[in-house]
């Protein structure tokens, strides 16, 4: 795709901060496994006092995590708020459920769009 005559600097642009994103993460160690047994550490201040080895790449991404989880969840509901659905008037045979569009794209409610934030939300 960045390879098309034509393509939109803004969106090749974009698509690199997030591979660059996207590289960074998964170069970094996951605190996951460590993080019950760090739960139990923590002080009467609310700290746990933590001595751990850290490589470049996890320095690197927790640099700017927070500044980009909080891009992320941004971007989410932003689209979210773009993506809502909306009657599509006309008639159907169910007179209790409506069909609905997407009030944005005007795909069959749920979009795709919002299928695919809901779908990486999912837990």
């Amino acid at each position: 795709m960045r390879d098309e005559p034509g393509a939109d600097p803004r969106e090749l642009r974009l698509r690199e901060r997030l591979e660059s994103i996207r590289a960074r993460s998964e170069k970094s160690t996951s605190w996951r496994p460590s993080t019950q047994y760090l739960g139990r550490l923590v002080n009467r201040a609310g700290y746990v006092p933590v001595r751990t080895r850290l490589t470049r790449e996890d320095l690197m991404f927790l640099a700017d995590a927070r500044d980009e989880v909080m891009m992320f969840t941004e971007l989410a509901v932003r689209l979210i708020d773009l993506h809502r659905p909306q009657d599509a008037g006309g008639i159907t045979s169910d007179p209790t459920s409506p069909i609905r569009r997407c009030r944005s794209c005007m795909w069959r409610w749920p979009c795709p769009t919002f299928r695919a934030i809901e779908e990486n939300l999912h837990t």
